[in-house]
């Protein structure tokens, strides 16, 4: 293994114990700490500094794995969902970055796309899960799912993700190609 590889690996498991740790310290605020969306940072950060296939690995397995080891979120259908929506956040992150024009805001174009194709993935999951169940998933479930409740989560990211990606792309943590 290259050094670069081992620095990505590194990164990952990083960005991975992030997303499960995370939630422990949302979840101390109950009236808000899920909708802060804590495991959807680390997955947008290491589709942002690893790279897309990094940031698709790391957004699929978190929520399953925090369902298997802490029983939250449930792992059906909660954490499957989770792990298509995280999945698409850190690969869409990770490959945008690389393909959109290198200028000022690009970083928040290439995030606000993210967002909304996981939170796309993340309805066409459950849209799928309740055709599967046979159970309803309708268009205000998903406005309600997939924006009113998460505005904290999407302002925080808003807010956070440009800041942190540009400080760490400045002191040269990125290994995302368009970035290095």
């Amino acid at each position: 293994m290259n050094a670069a590889r081992v620095r990505r690996l590194t990164y990952a498991a990083l960005y991975l114990a992030i997303a499960l740790v995370l939630p422990f310290i949302t979840g101390q605020v109950p009236e808000i700490g899920s909708m802060l969306c804590p495991m959807h940072i680390p997955a947008l950060l290491c589709g942002f500094m690893c790279g897309w296939p990094w940031g698709l690995a790391v957004g699929f397995i978190a929520p399953l794995l925090r369902s298997v080891l802490f029983g939250m979120p449930a792992l059906f259908p909660s954490a499957v969902a989770m792990a298509f929506e995280l999945g698409v956040y850190g690969a869409a992150s990770g490959w945008l970055i690389r393909v959109l024009p290198r200028k000022k805001g690009m970083i928040y174009g290439a995030l606000i796309l993210a967002m909304v194709a996981g939170r796309v993935a993340w309805g066409l999951t459950h849209l799928l899960i309740s055709g599967l169940a046979h159970t309803d998933f309708t268009w205000s479930l998903f406005l309600a799912g997939a924006v009113t409740n998460a505005l904290p989560g999407i302002a925080l990211q808003l807010i956070l993700i440009p800041i942190l990606v540009t400080a760490m792309t400045r002191a040269g943590l990125s290994l995302n190609q368009a970035n290095t």
